[in-house]
């Protein structure tokens, strides 16, 4: 790295010494960190802190780390703790409450602040493992016909959708249906945007009633980001060459579902989780309260929306009451990977990562919730401030190198990037448990190279 580079690398860790700084004034510190993720967002989606690619035009290459991973991780991680924070300093729906009727829990504001300093500190050190590998143009070891491309997309999204299906019923092998699933909806996604300019009518059909019924599957989830995701990469497949119609729709489509979703999602779990209703029935009622409108959606933005409330009683026990956890964790990571298969007793990965959640108060093992910690989160349980910079460093280094290991094997961006990266790789995008996320890496590594392998033995890959 050169000395400009590493000047440049270190004003991205200027908001988190700030804030550090400002720690006796927990409400400046925290303004200081949450501000200082935004100034990391600008400086390096402006291409400020190193070139961004040039080998494509920005609009084509939106699925690339540096732009959709960075937003939708660093995003969730550190920026939508605003509402929390207001929250806690008086606010309810953006407005001041009464200061006679309300008194600041000093404790859980300085927790707050903390962990906002650790989220904005994680968030420098993720986009500094990005860029340090961000090496474009990707030199290519084969290639694809992009004559062919529209056409190859179609049939792996039929193809992976029917094979997830078969890996559905083998017992212990359900993580590669919802690989599968996923590449599937990247895949019929990515072919129907592919399809509309070329006027492809079959194509443009089948596709659009793929797309419905993911788009079905992700509102009787009972998840938001299922159907926010389906907005969202439809939007950035279409973006290319509908610049106008994507900015004029789909930006206010995902505002409102951001609005909307928190009614919604609850109707439905009420009735299908806690009263046994029907998906269709709990849909239809679901949607009636959404459209009904008048209620509130803060209690969702400021407890539901973040994770840093959990995040403050983790901080807030470690290493207080409960020692660093060291190497644990990654060691539990490293057994989870083992397929159950072969390993009949192998512990349950759920009860390993719900024992530090009720060692540290913030569950109850005789409470019906999982409370999963996020990436950052057993990033500080292992080493503290240390820990979150050297495992977000290394999150960021390794979704980098994957990305760029997939436009090697697959023929450049659209098959490499855009389909298989995104599609077997979109746990990146939210960040879980260690012992969740390595499995699912590791499994989502083997299956890329065995697709690989499988284009190459079709002749949809062709080396260079």
């Amino acid at each position: 790295m050169k000395a400009k580079s590493i000047e440049k690398y270190l004003v991205l860790y200027l908001p988190w010494a700030l804030a550090l700084l400002f720690k006796s004034d927990p409400v400046l510190s925290y303004f200081t960190a949450w501000l200082g993720s935004i100034l990391i967002f600008y400086l390096t989606l402006s291409g400020w802190l190193v070139p961004l690619p040039k080998d494509r035009p920005i609009a084509e290459q939106l699925m690339r780390p540096i732009f959709l991973v960075q937003i939708i991780f660093a995003g969730y991680m550190a920026v939508t703790t605003i509402f929390y924070f207001l929250n806690l300093i008086g606010y309810v729906d953006f407005q001041k409450i009464n200061d006679s009727y309300f008194v600041v829990d000093q404790q859980k504001l300085e927790l707050t602040a903390m962990c906002q300093r650790y989220y904005v500190l994680g968030h420098a050190a993720f986009v500094t493992g990005i860029t340090v590998f961000m090496k474009y143009p990707v030199k290519r070891k084969y290639t694809v016909d992009q004559e062919k491309l529209a056409n190859t997309l179609f049939l792996v999204a039929i193809l992976t959708l029917l094979s997830s299906y078969l890996f559905l019923r083998i017992p212990g092998l359900s993580q590669f249906y919802i690989q599968l699933t996923a590449l599937s909806f990247i895949a019929g996604t990515l072919a129907l945007a592919f399809a509309i300019p070329l006027k492809k009518l079959w194509n443009i059909v089948i596709c659009v009633l793929l797309y419905i019924s993911n788009f079905y599957s992700a509102l009787v989830s009972g998840f938001k980001e299922p159907i926010i995701v389906s907005v969202l990469v439809l939007g950035i497949f279409l973006y290319p060459n509908y610049k106008k119609i994507v900015s004029i729709v789909f930006v206010p489509a995902l505002l409102l579902l951001f609005y909307i979703l928190p009614t919604y999602n609850s109707a439905f779990r009420q009735s299908a989780w806690s009263d046994n209703v029907n998906a269709d029935e709990a849909y239809k009622i679901a949607l009636d309260e959404t459209l009904a409108g008048g209620q509130s959606n803060w209690e969702f933005f400021t407890h539901r929306l973040s994770e840093v409330d959990m995040f403050t009683e983790f901080v807030k026990s470690t290493p207080d009451d409960i020692d660093f956890y060291g190497f644990k964790l990654v060691n539990q990571s490293v057994t989870a990977i083992i397929p159950r298969v072969f390993w009949p007793t192998k512990p349950s990965t759920e009860e390993l990562v719900m024992a530090r959640v009720y060692d540290a108060g913030v569950a109850n093992k005789f409470s019906n919730v999982s409370a999963k910690p996020a990436f950052i989160v057993d990033a500080y349980l292992s080493a503290g401030a240390f820990g979150v910079f050297i495992g977000l460093f290394l999150y960021g280094a390794i979704v980098q190198l994957i990305s760029i290991k997939a436009e090697q094997l697959f023929g450049g961006y659209i098959l490499g990037t855009a389909l298989i990266f995104s599609g077997l790789f979109q746990i990146f995008w939210r960040g879980l448990s260690f012992e969740f996320l390595i499995n699912s890496v590791f499994w989502s590594y083997v299956s890329m190279l065995v697709i690989f392998r499988i284009f190459r033995a079709t002749g949809i890959l062709t080396k260079i």
